[in-house]
């Protein structure tokens, strides 16, 4: 099992902050179905003030181009992600439209 870890940032504003995290309280049906469906086994999202970081991991069958290939095609994700973009804003660097920026491991303890 791999595991990836990604980073993107909130508004940094409050009260956009805390709708943020609403949404992500009871994500929508189709989402859930939509990140399982993709091969990603587990997820975790951490904020601190406005950075999130989030954590997957997934199976052998996941691919970042896979699942880009299926959330393009899925209205209810792509409804989701526009909503979502309401709250987000790229990391300095990103290209236009990325949002969910991969980062890179610089250290493991048990390795």
């Amino acid at each position: 099992m791999k595991r990836y870890c990604l980073t993107l940032d909130l508004k940094d504003d409050p009260s956009l902050i805390s709708e943020y995290e609403a949404y992500h309280k009871e994500i929508w049906p189709e989402i859930r179905d939509s990140i399982t469906a993709s091969g990603i086994v587990d997820m975790e999202i951490y904020r601190f003030s406005n950075r999130l970081y989030m954590i997957m991991e997934v199976n052998d069958e996941f691919s970042f181009e896979k699942k880009g290939a299926m959330d393009a095609g899925n209205e209810k994700v792509q409804e989701w992600e526009t909503l979502m973009w309401k709250y987000q804003q790229a990391l300095p660097g990103a290209k236009p439209g990325e949002k969910w920026m991969l980062m890179d491991k610089i250290f493991e303890l048990n390795k």
